[in-house]
């Protein structure tokens, strides 16, 4: 294999009518037009330094060099593309998910189809009347396995996002740490004095909310006298509210703390609050759980769990081009973040 170290020749674009050619951006890195496949097909880590993988990229570019997908396809048998399910698009989470997976695609001559499913995370339909026969693979965030089935066909390589990584015929999973993003928020408030607690729990049957659940309810039991009450609340800012405003008007002494599934509940949490003449956090502090734009829009800003939504799509699409290849996928968790703003405080 020629080093890139050896001098290259001057990139020279094809002249107008002219199909620059992977043996021309060769000659143009100093390498061999083996490399130049392997780097553009991304498949180059183990196999390329990456000073050669950045000189081959670069001479590519400079040459204009676009390569004969459509030929790749039918020598490989494969279409090129992966379809990402999701439950819904009016969720910021969903969104940067997607921009993660879309620019991993993009880098290696993939499309990525999103589909919002119109079942939310109940079986989904195949949105091709055959997707087997359109797709290299699929990819579903929090989602169950067998809400894929019908899309699937039976043979399509499967990866899930923010879900159960137990789930039968899944090729791979890419999930953030929920469990340590719980026990980060609840040793945070436990740490601000707090015992009596109310878990705003999203009213979504899938394995992230569980996850949530068992890892609040485990860590209160480890600190004695301390109290949880659930209130289940569709995702939703109205429903949150009401859910916070019912629970509140039952008997027993109020919740010092409120522990939302998610920011969209945490708004809900404090505009209840808010309308019962309660102060956050002087009165109730509130936590949310995501990081997205709502955490910093409402008033006080919330203090919420980051979870590394672009990272997880970035991690699902090379996922799936692992597994495409015969390669192994990474199982590792993804490391999440407690961001302290001001809706927690020491309970009074």
């Amino acid at each position: 294999m020629t080093s890139p170290e050896t001098a290259p020749e001057p990139a020279v674009p094809a002249a107008a009518g002219e199909r620059t050619t992977s043996r021309d951006v060769a000659r143009a890195a100093g390498v061999s037009q083996a490399t130049v496949s392997l780097v553009l097909g991304g498949k180059w880590r183990g196999r390329v330094s990456e000073r050669t993988a950045d000189a081959v990229r670069a001479a590519a570019r400079e040459l204009g060099y676009r390569p004969n997908l459509a030929a790749r396809s039918l020598r490989l048998g494969r279409t090129r593309t992966a379809l990402l399910v999701v439950p819904a698009l009016t969720n910021e989470f969903f969104a940067r998910v997607y921009a993660g997976a879309s620019g991993v695609a993009g880098e290696n001559g993939f499309g990525v189809v999103l589909y919002p499913s119109p079942e939310g995370v109940g079986p989904a339909r195949d949105p091709f009347g055959s997707a087997r026969s359109t797709l290299d693979g699929v990819i579903a965030s929090s989602m169950a396995a067998g809400a894929l089935a019908e899309m699937r066909g039976g043979g399509l390589p499967l990866v899930m996002l923010d879900s159960d990584p137990a789930g039968a015929d899944v090729a791979a999973t890419v999930n953030p740490d929920i469990a340590d993003g719980m026990r980060q928020v609840m040793d945070h408030l436990l740490g601000l004095g707090h015992r009596r607690f109310l878990h705003l729990a999203a009213a979504v049957d899938t394995w992230t909310f569980h996850v949530r659940a068992r890892t609040l309810a485990e860590t209160a039991r480890s600190v004695p006298g301390t109290e949880v009450r659930t209130e289940p609340a569709a995702l939703e800012v109205h429903a949150g509210r009401r859910a916070v405003e019912r629970a509140l008007a039952g008997p027993g002494p109020r919740p010092t703390a409120i522990v939302c599934d998610g920011d969209v509940l945490a708004a809900g949490a404090c505009k209840a609050l808010r309308r019962l003449g309660l102060r956050v956090p002087e009165d109730v502090s509130v936590t949310g759980f995501d990081d997205l734009a709502l955490a910093t829009a409402v008033e006080p800003e919330l203090t919420t769990v980051r979870l590394p939504a672009e990272e997880v799509g970035e991690r699902g699409m090379a996922a799936l081009l692992a597994v495409l290849d015969g390669r192994p996928a990474p199982g590792a968790a993804l490391p999440v973040e407690l961001v302290v703003r001001d809706s927690t405080g020491p309970a009074r």
